[in-house]
């Protein structure tokens, strides 16, 4: 595979989002900030932080959305609603956590942009526990699914959760396979939308024994467009993704992808260069990806990321000595007297083309302080005129 875009060092030394324990009124700011149109998980993450809170976020949220000069107004989602819903996850034993609060996958949210919040049922302990993710063809040969339910029986018995989608193939012998010792099923739909249905019954196992998860809320029925989403979790998830057999395009090419991009480490399991199933692991090996033939060779792998101080720092994480999301009061931190904010966001939008820009750059170019820019820059996106690229990266929103 490609160089990833995050070390593993990084990955498993870096301190989670800035977490807090929420109250109920807080939780449900957060839902009604979250399902209000035009706020998607990068725009969550900086209202929390510019706000301090989603509280105040909510409060700030009307002139922010009058300046996206919109045809139609937006209506901010309602208390009722948000209401209803949680109280539905509540009597049906469906946890709902936050990316601001304790008990949110660590190794989640480390991700650029992770879920605001997940969906999950079942043993949720397994969320923050040293996991990989078994991925493959949904319409896999005998032996795909036999080395696949012995990599994945394995690695269960060395204390590894195992982590995939509930697919057809590979993704069902997976889990399967660690029933006995963890597993952890990531959902395109709501946690409470079986699929595939004659999965009905591992359903049921990873439900009393294991974990489901799930971005979407409940009653969600699964759509083309959630599936990539999902994967984003598996990876997301998990310390490495094993993918065995899989056609030239696939989901589990994506997963594999995805994975690269967030730091975690790719294997594959090779196949006879004939078999169309093994075009796509093969293809990963020429890659980059490392090649396995068995369990032990993924542990070997991932020792070096398993052992001493750095897996407890990762997995204990001291959730109270976090650092607080920043207060709101942009203007008094960084202690100066802010342009107009047309005209400020002027400035910004002269500077900015088709290109990204790192914002670091954008403040050289500009003269303006960080602060002050992240500010009008959240506004502006709100309105429609600036896209964000992942990696602190923004540009002038292109047509189309």
């Amino acid at each position: 595979m490609a160089q990833s875009r995050n070390t593993k060092q990084d990955l498993f030394c870096r301190p989670p989002l800035p977490v807090a324990h929420l109250s109920d009124a807080e939780r449900l700011a957060c839902l009604r900030l979250i399902r209000t149109e035009g706020v998607g998980p990068a725009t969550f993450q900086k209202l929390i932080n510019q706000m301090g809170g989603a509280t105040q976020a909510l409060d700030a949220l009307p002139d922010l959305l009058r300046r996206k000069q919109r045809e139609k107004s937006v209506q901010i989602y309602s208390t009722a609603r948000a209401e209803a819903e949680l109280e539905n996850c509540a009597q049906r034993g469906i946890a709902v956590t936050f990316s601001i609060e304790p008990g949110y996958p660590v190794a989640l949210a480390s991700v650029d942009h992770p879920p605001p919040l997940i969906y999950s049922k079942g043993n949720t302990a397994f969320l923050n526990q040293t996991a990989v993710a078994i991925v493959g063809s949904r319409q896999c040969s005998a032996a795909g699914a036999a080395i696949a339910r012995q990599i994945a029986a394995e690695l269960g018995r060395q204390g590894i959760i195992i982590v995939s989608g509930l697919a057809r193939g590979i993704d069902g012998v997976s889990h399967e396979a660690a029933l006995a010792t963890g597993t952890v099923a990531v959902l395109a739909g709501g946690v409470d939308q079986i699929y595939p249905p004659e999965h009905e019954k591992l359903y049921n196992h990873i439900a009393r024994l294991g974990c489901l998860v799930s971005e979407q809320p409940p009653g969600l029925v699964p759509r083309g467009q959630a599936f990539p989403r999902r994967n984003r979790i598996i990876s997301g998830l998990s310390h490495g993704v094993v993918v065995v057999e899989a056609a030239l395009r696939s989901g589990s090419l994506t997963t594999a992808r995805m994975a690269a991009d967030q730091g975690r480490e790719v294997f594959a399991v090779p196949g006879h260069p004939l078999d169309p199933r093994a075009e796509g692991t093969n293809g990963l090996i020429k890659q980059g990806a490392q090649m396995v033939t068995s369990a032990q060779d993924v542990l070997n792998a991932l020792s070096p990321l398993f052992r001493d101080e750095m897996l407890r720092h990762w997995q204990n994480w001291d959730m109270d000595e976090q650092p607080a999301p920043r207060a709101a009061g942009i203007a008094a931190e960084v202690n100066i007297k802010l342009p107009d904010k047309d005209d400020l966001q002027a400035a910004i939008l002269g500077v900015l083309g088709a290109a990204p820009i790192s914002i670091d750059e954008l403040c050289r170019a500009t003269g303006l302080r960080a602060a002050a820019v992240q500010l009008a820059l959240t506004e502006l996106e709100l309105a429609g005129f600036v896209e964000y690229h992942g990696y602190h990266l923004v540009s002038l929103r292109t047509p189309g």
